[in-house]
């Protein structure tokens, strides 16, 4: 049993330190709290320097995308936070969110064709399936809209499957904790107060 915990957690501490922070990150997220972005900027950081060493480039390059969309973000839940702190809850309309959903298989098929015919890149149209719904799922999320968690769930199914093939066996179970936070997200943010987001 001991064996099987150890084959599945790993031992590199850079992928450690990135797994407490990931954590960190999404279940204050949950909490609608501003304080997961220090810990959102640590985890992106750590993420682009061992996507890019296991040669998964879209998801490397993604980390970078997310840098820059977290200060984005910080500054909409700094102006939509209610009277106790936490962020209210943005609505999206089904048309919206629709449009969202063909904007990122047009990114998927972009990244993936590209990374397959310019780069090494070890599985380049699952990997960009979730580079692609992340970066949907990422703005959606710092627009402060529920929908953002139906793509954060997406993503982790992919995800877990994607980096448990390519030996990043810790990075994967992060991804399983990630699934049942992300499922748990979607069922708080459901229940919380919605405002009309700034246009």
């Amino acid at each position: 049993m001991l064996e099987f915990f150890w084959g599945m957690v790993g031992s590199r501490p850079v992928e450690w330190i990135a797994v407490v922070c990931g954590i960190l990150n999404v279940s204050l997220i949950i909490r609608r709290s501003i304080w997961n972005y220090p810990f959102g900027f640590a985890v992106v950081t750590l993420y682009f320097f061992i996507f890019w060493e296991y040669r998964l480039y879209s998801d490397a390059l993604l980390q970078i995308y997310f840098f820059i969309i977290q200060i984005y973000g910080l500054n909409i839940w700094l102006k939509g936070r209610a009277q106790d702190g936490r962020v209210v809850v943005a609505p999206l309309r089904s048309a919206t969110f629709a449009l969202y959903l063909g904007a990122t298989a047009v990114v998927w098929l972009l990244v993936a064709t590209l990374m397959a015919t310019y780069t090494d890149a070890a599985a380049p149209f699952w990997d960009a399936a979730i580079a692609a719904l992340s970066i949907s799922a990422q703005f959606l999320l710092s627009r402060r809209h529920l929908q953002s968690w139906y793509l954060w769930i997406a993503v982790d199914i992919l995800a877990i499957g994607l980096f448990y093939t390519r030996g990043l066996e810790p990075t994967a179970a992060l991804y399983v904790i990630f699934l049942g936070l992300a499922i748990t997200g979607l069922i708080q943010w459901r229940r919380a107060p919605i405002q009309h987001a700034a246009p």
